[in-house]
């Protein structure tokens, strides 16, 4: 790739700035100074040092987040914070992305990554990738809500949803439960206790398929995800 591109993607700045980086004489390759942006390089098979620095780059970025309440999940926007305002500039110059999202008053395990394909695995509904959520609900939830979820629940709009897993953790008049699902509709899980008469007081996302969220990450916090936990995903 070109050396350019390499500084740029590993966080050294824009195409410009990366530039004029390169005119001042601190980058080199292989231990010889190179001010050539054109320049091709292999980052597994050269070293790239700038200002004493080694280049340390990586041509995917796999992300976990625990994220907080009041932040929306997307790339950008005018309004609200992002899940990528959370992110050090180290990675957001990767141009990472969410892996689906989770409602603005969601909290809890989301995914940051570069790669569209990986994406796309966790996210095509032919994969039935699981999702577990841990909720409080206004409402005491029964054993014929377990067996509706089970069945499948109607939604607002006709749609009958995939069978679902519901466990009773604590049943009160503020109840605590635990739900699996292989979807993701708009407002899924809130819309499934709904149509049950009852509401979503807090939601918070506890795993995706056999990755379950690191809880020694507060609120706003991320990783690196594993060599071990994206082979979870394989």
């Amino acid at each position: 790739m070109r050396l350019d591109k390499l500084l740029a993607d590993a966080g050294y700045g824009s195409r410009k700035e990366v530039k004029k980086l390169l005119k001042s004489g601190v980058v080199s390759i292989n231990q010889k100074v190179n001010k050539d942006p054109k320049t091709q390089v292999d980052p597994s098979a050269e070293e790239v040092i700038v200002a004493g620095e080694v280049v340390h780059y990586q041509s995917e970025v796999y992300l976990m987040l625990n994220k907080p309440k009041g932040v929306i999940s997307a790339t950008e926007d005018s309004m609200h914070r992002t899940v990528i305002d959370l992110i050090d500039e180290k990675w957001a110059s990767y141009s990472v992305f969410p892996v689906g999202r989770l409602d603005k008053d969601t909290e809890g395990l989301l995914l940051l990554t570069t790669d569209g394909s990986f994406s796309h695995r966790l996210m095509s509904p032919r994969r039935h990738v699981s999702k577990i959520y841990q909720a409080k609900i206004d409402g005491m939830v029964t054993d014929e809500d377990i067996e509706a979820f089970r069945v499948g629940v109607e939604l607002d709009d006709g749609y009958v949803t995939k069978p679902a897993v519901l466990t009773i953790l604590e049943s009160n008049e503020i109840s605590n439960i635990e739900l699996t699902i292989t979807e993701g509709k708009f407002h899924q899980v809130k819309r499934m206790f709904k149509a049950r008469g009852k509401t979503v007081l807090a939601l918070k996302r506890r795993a995706i398929g056999k990755l379950d969220l690191d809880e020694s990450l507060a609120p706003g916090e991320y990783r690196e995800l594993t060599e071990e936990e994206l082979a979870l995903f394989e």
